[in-house]
């Protein structure tokens, strides 16, 4: 129960960040060139060190894990391009958006919500002193993860309405998650499988859907701002996972 608890910490974390989204929507190619390192930094120095840990620790293959990041980035490749946007009456190729892919990347962020706060639970189950570190480390990147969900609803033209929408379910995933933890234990080596797929979508979301679309209209002056801002996204994540752990 006290996973619980700490996840609703994120609750308001993650919706606050994406309040400050909405006010700043003015200044997307800033806020997109940050979150685009922000998620970045969670695969490389969140979850991809995880999985090694627990396959260092159990003995199990880490290629499998691997296997199953391609899968998922490849999944929602997929999704993206041969469902959502190649059906039959574009008007040639044109630059466009589309609200049902901001849907679906808002949808994975919520996913890996859901697994932040698995993961609360899962740490809590190890002992209360990992439990409240991952939970410190959770709260803190939760406020980029409401940002990025809102960001990317606005930036493939869904309405604010829709943009809070999806802002509530990422923002209450991760309470939904760490209770989810009260009914079950997951085996060591599936929770590294389902790390290695969720790396494949945060990889996709924000290396070939967020940072390209940062740069896409920006103005070659600020270019190197941009990229200054994803390193420091990235960097600000891996202080905090170094912090925490």
């Amino acid at each position: 129960m006290t996973a619980v608890l700490f996840s609703v910490a994120t609750f308001f974390s993650t919706f606050f960040g994406g309040l400050f989204a909405l006010r700043h929507n003015d200044r997307l190619h800033y806020i997109l060139s940050f979150t685009a390192g922000v998620l970045l930094g969670v695969v490389s120095f969140d979850i991809l060190p995880e999985i090694f840990r627990l396959a260092q620790t159990h003995g199990y293959d880490p290629a499998r894990a691997m296997i199953a990041l391609v899968f998922g980035f490849l999944l929602f490749h997929s999704a993206e391009k041969l469902v959502l946007i190649h059906h039959a009456h574009e008007d040639g190729y044109t630059p466009h958006h589309h609200p049902q892919v901001g849907f679906l990347s808002a949808l994975a962020l919520s996913g890996h919500s859901f697994m932040d706060g698995v993961g609360i639970g899962i740490a809590f189950q190890v002992s209360a002193q990992v439990g409240v570190i991952v939970a410190i480390a959770v709260i803190a990147h939760d406020f980029c993860d409401g940002l990025n969900t809102v960001v990317l609803m606005l930036v493939h033209k869904n309405d604010r309405r829709r943009a809070l929408k999806m802002l509530a379910l990422d923002a209450i995933a991760p309470v939904f998650g760490a209770a989810s933890t009260l009914l079950f234990r997951l085996p060591p080596q599936g929770l590294m499988l389902f790390l290695g797929f969720f790396s494949g979508f945060l990889l996709y979301i924000g290396a070939a859907d967020i940072l390209p679309e940062a740069h896409s209209k920006a103005p070659p002056a600020i270019v190197l701002r941009l990229v200054g801002l994803t390193c420091l996204g990235a960097a600000f994540i891996f202080t905090v996972v170094h912090i925490a752990g």
